[in-house]
């Protein structure tokens, strides 16, 4: 089933719940595919993103989220992220704020329910994440550049760990 696209105002209901995903809570991201212009940890940030027109890295612009560089060769970035307490994800926010043309076009969203000590050490693996028993709970979607992008979760079960994918490369400012 399509994930459905939040275009109510003011607020989807689901943002009265918890972030799961936040560092205030404890969440971490573990793992990524790419993180040559923005680290993965930026997603995780509590507060709003920001634009600083005259901050630069040795890589480029500086860019408060994650962004990974341009894709080449077949496939994806992706970023495993562990929730700060197990919880059950009933909507989920891809929020490209300050990514305008270098935004992903496209993501998805799975999500595992992670009980034992050697699934966590797979976790935060790049090379044996993919074995988790992933569970897409937001298929492939469009997003918009320079904004919030909401999306329930049509079919949400407990969770204690997500994957963002993008497609195929760019960049996120919080998740």
């Amino acid at each position: 089933m399509a994930p459905q696209r939040i275009t109510q105002f003011p607020e989807p209901p689901f943002l009265r719940y918890p972030d799961l995903a936040s560092e205030r809570l404890g969440a971490r991201a573990l793992v990524a595919s790419d993180e040559f212009f923005a680290p993965k940890e930026s997603l995780l940030r509590p507060w709003n993103p920001v634009f600083d027109h005259d901050r630069y890295t040795e890589n480029g612009k500086w860019m408060d989220g994650w962004e990974t560089r341009r894709r080449r060769t077949p496939g994806h970035d992706w970023c495993v992220v562990r929730l700060g307490t197990p919880g059950i994800i009933r909507g989920i926010n891809v929020d490209t704020r300050h990514f305008s043309g270098n935004h992903p076009e496209r993501a998805s969203i799975d999500a595992c329910a992670i009980l034992d000590s050697a699934d966590e050490a797979r976790a935060a693996d790049p090379f044996r994440a993919e074995a988790l028993p992933w569970r897409q709970i937001v298929g492939e979607i469009l997003l918009a550049p320079d904004g919030d992008n909401f999306f329930t979760v049509r079919e949400p079960f407990p969770a204690t760990h997500v994957r963002l994918n993008i497609y195929p490369d760019g960049g996120v400012a919080r998740f």
